[in-house]
């Protein structure tokens, strides 16, 4: 059985003119455009995902301080797991909520991880924030070991709730994590927290198949893939000046990556960036017709 998950949440709220490309464009949307959050976890919902992630990727300290509102950040965490828990509430089916734990500084940079103290300190309070809404937790785009055991163990160390952990790849297939680990050594840094999924986001569909398939070899665990549409240059920041590039990946093309990725074992399925409801849509029928 595979379970569906959402698509981008960041990227749709651009599209629908509720958003912002620089910077914060998903955590201002929480303040200015709630309702537009909610919709787009309800549109997920209703072209099949069974899960949906919080709009809490960029409620963090190190953004919102860029624009002043470092002191709130817990105040929009618990604003996006509330809508995220009113979107569910409101909609027919049983889609799940998870709570998106993310890096702390930015995406893709395993050398801007902080200290553990610091970044045990700061996801202990997000889980605590956030537990009242979820059903589970993510720690999702992970792009080194050490990153993502701080994460997954406050989930696991404060919450009673699933956690599952989700790295971030090099898009060379089969290379590992951007921090230039191995997927072995990354499973080997969270084995005793014991997540009950392990995934692969934030990377090329390439790239995932890469990973899974060195990840069947090494557990039975739940296993899955969600990749974006980006091209990331190298030294990227969420609000710098180097631009992503969009590649290809239609929807056609997107369902046959999932098609392959179930193939090599992967038993959830969604999108990142740049992964919209028309994606979820196609996999979601094609998966349940096959």
């Amino acid at each position: 059985m595979t379970v569906i998950l959402d698509g981008g949440m960041g990227s749709e709220l651009i599209r629908r003119g509720a958003g912002d490309a620089r910077g914060l464009w998903s955590a201002r949307a929480l303040l200015e455009a709630p309702d537009s959050v909610v919709g787009v976890h309800r549109d997920y919902m209703a072209v099949g995902a069974e899960i949906i992630i919080t709009n809490t990727y960029s409620t963090i300290p190190s953004y919102l301080g860029k624009i002043g509102m470092a002191e709130r950040w817990l105040e929009l965490t618990e604003l996006a797991g509330g809508l995220a828990r009113s979107a569910v509430e409101g909609a027919p089916g049983e889609a799940r909520v998870a709570g998106s734990l993310p890096p702390l500084s930015e995406s893709y940079r395993p050398d801007m991880v902080p200290p553990d103290a610091e970044a045990r300190g700061l996801y202990r309070q997000m889980v605590e924030a956030l537990d009242p809404y979820v059903d589970l937790f993510i720690c999702e785009t992970m792009s080194s070991a050490r990153e993502a055991r701080n994460a997954a163990n406050m989930a696991r160390r404060h919450s009673a709730k699933p956690v599952y952990v989700s790295w971030t790849l090099t898009e060379a297939a089969g290379a590992g994590l951007r921090s230039g680990e191995s997927v072995a050594e990354a499973l080997d840094k969270v084995a005793d927290l014991a997540p009950d999924a392990l995934l692969f986001n934030c990377t090329s569909p390439e790239a995932i198949a890469g990973g899974l398939a060195q990840l069947a070899d090494l557990t039975d665990k739940p296993r899955g893939a969600y990749p974006n549409r980006f091209n990331v240059p190298d030294g990227w920041t969420l609000d710098g000046d180097a631009q992503t590039e969009l590649r290809e990946l239609s929807v056609e093309a997107f369902v046959n990556h999932a098609l392959q990725w179930r193939e090599l074992g992967a038993s959830l399925i969604g999108g990142c960036c740049g992964i919209g409801p028309e994606h979820i849509a196609a996999v979601a029928d094609r998966l349940q017709l096959s």
